[in-house]
């Protein structure tokens, strides 16, 4: 039996695992309590939302409808990976659902039994993540948000002990449910567990690595395209760790140019996760420039960082030059 987490530490169990969370209006006193138990908590449930577009997807899982009051899930997980927390305690989303099926989740079974029946109150024992889809079998799941179900999915039950068998689908608890349409849960078990291998959050091991990498050898940027830039190395971090890190970088343009630069995560098997953009400006000279990142990675997957360079005369095909390059953060290992 697990006592539900306070809004402070799903907070902060959602930000460890390196997610953007965003704390919707009053989302800390939004709940359904006063119309039934909330807790044990028992597992992870995943739905999709059956909506288009990020603001309305939130206000009406925060607000509900006519038929359905809100909240109607703990968190909305948006197409660019943002989570945002609209509930706090009891959510309309799980409804009846079957009782063998929570009894499977809470002895963490290797395999779920058919959802037959509608007889137990899911409300009161799984979180629930909406996740902004249409649900139609067409409308695209990106890789930054499936890496954000991953990532919030195993936030949740790290922070209570939980392996990746406490996270299940809509459609594995209630009859004639079909979400998460677009994705199989066994699949994004497995992606949770491996994530689950990596370290306990950076709250439960609150003494950090430093990283520490400098070069000042010039390297010429040509204007447009991703390059990867290597700081003493390609590969900034490996192994299961959440980070902290700045890059810096000394460079020779003219006035007027734009650089851009992201940081990445490269997986075993060639495929990757991308970050947001950081963009800052060239000011004629040496320009310094900081490009911050903050995340984490599993076991198998590699941190790097690329950047892209973007003259103000769109005919200029000089080249910029990096005279000098650094990363430097923390990281929990």
């Amino acid at each position: 039996m697990a006592t539900p987490l306070s809004a402070d530490r799903l907070v902060a169990a959602l930000r460890a695992e390196g997610l953007k969370v965003v704390e919707y209006r009053s989302w800390r006193t939004n709940n359904r309590n006063s119309k039934g138990a909330w807790g044990p908590v028992h597992g992870v449930m995943i739905h999709h939302t059956v909506t288009e577009g990020t603001d309305a997807s939130v206000r009406l899982c925060y607000e509900g409808h006519s038929s359905l009051p809100g909240p109607l899930c703990h968190g909305v997980i948006a197409k660019d990976g943002t989570v945002y927390l609209v509930g706090n305690g009891r959510a309309n989303h799980a409804g009846l659902g079957d009782d063998d099926v929570l009894r499977a989740v809470i002895n963490e079974a290797a395999a779920l039994p058919a959802d037959n029946e509608a007889n137990t109150d899911g409300n009161a024992r799984f979180y629930g993540f909406e996740c902004v889809n249409l649900g139609d079998g067409r409308d695209p799941w990106p890789a930054a948000q499936l890496e954000a179900i991953e990532k919030a999915s195993a936030a949740v039950c790290r922070a209570h002990g939980w392996s990746e068998r406490s996270v299940i689908g809509h459609l594995e608890w209630q009859p004639g449910k079909v979400d998460p349409k677009g994705f199989t849960m066994s699949s994004m078990r497995t992606r949770i567990g491996d994530r689950l291998d990596g370290p306990p959050d950076a709250e439960e091991d609150p003494v950090p690595k430093t990283i520490g990498l400098y070069d000042a050898d010039n390297r010429k940027l040509a204007p447009g395209g991703w390059t990867t830039l290597p700081v003493e190395r390609t590969t900034l971090l490996t192994g299961a760790t959440v980070y902290d890190v700045l890059v810096q970088l000394t460079l020779t343009a003219p006035a007027g140019g734009t650089v851009q630069g992201r940081f990445f995560h490269l997986r075993a098997d060639g495929s990757r996760w991308t970050g947001g953009i950081v963009e800052r400006g060239t000011s004629g000279g040496k320009s310094f420039l900081d490009f911050p990142g903050k995340g984490s990675i599993r076991a198998a997957e590699k941190l790097q960082f690329e950047v892209a360079y973007f003259p103000a005369a769109p005919d200029d095909t000089a080249a910029a030059v990096i005279d000098t390059r650094r990363a430097r953060g923390l990281y929990w290992a």
